[in-house]
């Protein structure tokens, strides 16, 4: 009940989609295992191993509930705004749940038959990172092992209090900010995931700056270029899902194994080519709307 009020109302003052909720989740798997440890007292490698899983399912429900809080939340706030009908909403929202747990297991199973998780049995070569349910499970084994370093996590904590009295400095004082989330990100994510997210902000930045030179309709133009840039995390993912469909079906990396004759270079050159004439024709398609919108005589 209390992460569910705090995800909630973390929602409704940044927005669902920079909720911290791995910290909340930290939180929750320290909690819980200093309080089964306490309560069951000293364990073997047998019971401790039991303790452990006991201890990620407790996190698992937990984000469970923090994530469905902060949907819940940021949906019906964005439903008062517009006027929607919040039964409605909740309702919607129930059979996004339902939809989500129906769908969310099998992908998963899907991604760990065709490349596996670092860390866990039957992991691949090209197994995916899972770098925050390392986290958690390391922190729960530390804990219930007595491995875990106190004194790292203290001074996480003091640095965490430093970066929140620099950018509280820095606004009240100036233009720029020190934001504690993105530095917490920043500390305990791998580059190879964080190096994207200011490559992308410098991008949109330029982006923007373009669509203000060009004038015209200004907010029209960025709003696609936010289109662009949330269609491609979406098509990441969902073609990450198919792919991994390939690899298990055909038991190769390789994305174009079910074409005889393809070996890696070949494949490379069709994405490019593809990807290529995609961008052709979105630019193509751009090219028609803004002619539509345009007078005649302009035109």
């Amino acid at each position: 009940l209390v992460i569910a009020a705090v995800c909630g109302y973390m929602a409704g003052l940044i927005g669902s989609s920079n909720s911290p909720i791995s910290g909340v989740g930290i939180l929750t798997v320290l909690i819980a295992a200093l309080v089964i440890k306490v309560v069951f007292g000293r364990a073997d490698a047998e019971q401790s191993t039991a303790l452990v899983a006991f201890t990620l399912f407790v996190a698992a429900v937990t984000f469970g509930v923090a994530t469905i809080s902060n949907d819940n939340l940021q949906d019906l706030k964005t439903g008062q705004l517009v006027g929607a009908t919040p039964w409605k909403q909740q309702v919607a929202l129930v059979i996004g749940v339902l939809f989500g747990s129906a769908i969310i297991p099998p992908v998963l199973d899907l991604m760990q038959q065709a490349f596996g998780f670092l860390g866990a049995p039957g992991a691949t070569d090209h197994a995916l990172a899972a770098p925050q349910a390392a986290l958690i499970s390391s922190l729960a084994k530390g804990v219930f092992g007595g491995s875990l370093n106190w004194s790292l996590i203290g001074l996480g904590a003091a640095i965490g209090a430093v970066v929140v009295i620099v950018d509280e400095i820095l606004t009240r004082t100036s233009r720029f900010s020190l934001p504690p989330l993105a530095v917490g990100m920043g500390m305990y994510l791998p580059m190879s995931l964080t190096l994207i997210i200011p490559l992308g902000s410098l991008l949109g930045f330029f982006y923007n700056r373009w669509a203000d030179q060009t004038g015209g309709d200004v907010d029209r133009k960025k709003r696609l270029g936010v289109l662009l840039a949330t269609g491609m995390i979406v098509g990441e993912s969902l073609y990450g899902v198919v792919f991994a469909g390939f690899v298990a079906g055909t038991g190769s990396d390789d994305p174009f194994a079910i074409f005889p004759g393809n070996d890696g270079t070949s494949a490379e050159v069709n994405g490019v080519i593809a990807f290529a004439a995609v961008l052709l024709w979105l630019y193509m398609r751009t090219r028609r709307i803004s002619a539509r919108e345009l007078p005649v005589s302009q035109a």
